[in-house]
């Protein structure tokens, strides 16, 4: 219980806007002081020198970002790092826990999960597509990306980055994805055999749904120990997460202070440019798939549909919280759509924990924009693979602004990207994050609707069922 009201206290919008408020002013400053050092370095003679104070070879510029700002910003990162193998664990192996008894799942949970991976599958699938036609990562300069796999290659987790670009894509076949997601060792796997370096999180993932399975053959009491205890440690981790939002607007401003001295303007086009992408997808499924599984599954007009639930993807938009706009969810859901109380009651709460469709899409557009950046190919079979890991870690996700941040960064690191690059889109994570919360949300709804409708038309019942 205490884990769950420290949570509270500090994921309440109230605390999470003024969070905000502070990496946006974070970001400003990085990037205003981070102009005018670079162009004082530039433009002024003997800048570089201290004005003759230090020798003409000295280089203030490189000392003051290598040796200042990165290990400043290193720390917020390295504090995420800390939680990223044991928020995956207990994020996943809980959503398994939570469904009870596998062998008693109904229609209505059948159909539910179904339609959640649906919505999360396809919003990745358009994201990926997205990436690879814009390819806003691609625009950097090889000077620039060059000084900036340099900077990479100076920490323990790149060592091996120019390696991993020049070396064959490694194909995707059954062999090596048993390999891939079941090692000899899983501890060994998980842990890393390098110092610095984030361990696999794919045998990690399966793991976590293993026994997440296992925990709901236990006897009940059991199951509810297990329950209790993997929330604790979820809650944990989602406080220490919450910590390091804290340090967020002193690290961006650090980072991007750091990263605008080496590579100049040049990457914000491309920043531009992502963020432009990732919200037109975003707007494509919300209004394009949406619309178009409302039309095949239930008998509901998009248009209604989207004007009923305007209060929700407002309160979404304004909290970036899924589960802060879940009353307001559910309310609509049952007030303005029809749906009955059972089935609001059982897939929006379980929406809001998995059936993150924005955050999913969202996941494999980062992980596919960094690799860009730092020139790493990403093949389709990996894409393929991508896919799947986003729908997973998505479901692991929390419903709450910055929860996703360490399991995007463990995936970068699966699929050979520096997670450090993660600095490269937190100055623009939490326009991006009220976006994905309303995708998020709109999806539980959709699928709240088509549900409703056919549990309605199998079992008939006075006052049952979804409107025409």
């Amino acid at each position: 219980m205490r884990a769950t009201s420290t949570l509270s206290l500090v994921t309440t919008p109230g605390a999470s806007d003024r969070v905000a408020t502070r990496i946006v002013w974070g970001m400003a400053v990085g990037l205003v002081a981070g102009i005018l050092l670079r162009t004082l370095f530039e433009r002024v003679p003997g800048a570089e020198a201290l004005f003759g104070v230090l020798p003409e070879s000295a280089h203030v510029s490189g000392w003051l970002t290598t040796e200042v700002l990165d290990p400043f910003g290193q720390i917020f990162l390295r504090v995420l790092f800390f939680v990223v193998a044991p928020l995956v664990f207990g994020s996943l192996a809980l959503g398994v826990v939570q469904l009870g008894r596998l062998d008693r799942l109904g229609p209505m949970a059948a159909r539910t999960f179904a339609l959640f991976g649906i919505n999360m599958a396809v919003g990745v699938a358009l994201g990926l597509v997205m990436m690879n036609l814009l390819q806003p990562g691609r625009g950097l300069d090889s000077e620039a990306r060059s000084r900036l796999v340099a900077q990479a290659q100076a920490t323990a987790q790149a060592r091996d980055l120019q390696a991993h670009a020049e070396k064959e894509p490694v194909r995707v076949t059954f062999a090596t994805l048993v390999e891939m997601f079941m090692p000899r060792n899983l501890l060994q796997a998980v842990v890393g055999s390098e110092r610095g370096r984030l361990g696999d999180v794919l045998p990690l993932i399966l793991f976590a749904l293993l026994l997440g399975a296992a925990g709901t053959t236990l006897a009940e009491g059991q199951r509810r120990q297990l329950q209790e205890a993997l929330e604790v440690l979820n809650n944990l981790m989602l406080t220490i997460v919450q910590f390091a939002l804290r340090l967020a607007p002193y690290a961006v401003a650090a980072l991007l202070m750091s990263i605008v001295i080496k590579m100049g303007l040049g990457f914000l086009n491309q920043l531009l440019l992502f963020v432009v992408g990732v919200l037109g997808v975003m707007a494509l499924h919300l209004f394009g798939t949406m619309s178009l599984l409302l039309k095949l599954g239930s008998r509901r007009s998009p248009l209604q549909f989207f004007k009923a639930i305007t209060t929700v993807m407002v309160t979404a938009f304004a909290t970036s919280s899924s589960n802060a706009t879940l009353p307001t969810t559910i309310q609509v859901s049952r007030e303005k759509l029809g749906v009955s109380a059972p089935t609001a009651g059982f897939v929006l709460p379980l929406g809001a924990t998995m059936n993150m469709s924005g955050t999913a899409t969202y996941e494999g557009c980062v992980i596919l924009f960094i690799a860009q950046v730092y020139g790493i190919p990403i093949t389709l079979g990996q894409q393929v693979t991508l896919l799947a890991l986003a729908v997973l870690s998505a479901v692991a996700v929390a419903g709450i602004p910055g929860a996703s941040l360490p399991l995007i960064m463990g995936l970068l690191g699966t699929f050979g990207v520096p997670p450090e690059g993660i600095v490269l889109i937190l100055g623009v994570d939490r326009v991006l994050d009220m976006a994905r919360t309303v995708l998020n949300v709109a999806a539980d709804m959709v699928t709240a609707v088509i549900v409703d409708e056919h549990m309605a038309a199998e079992n008939p019942a006075p006052g049952g069922g979804a409107p025409t």
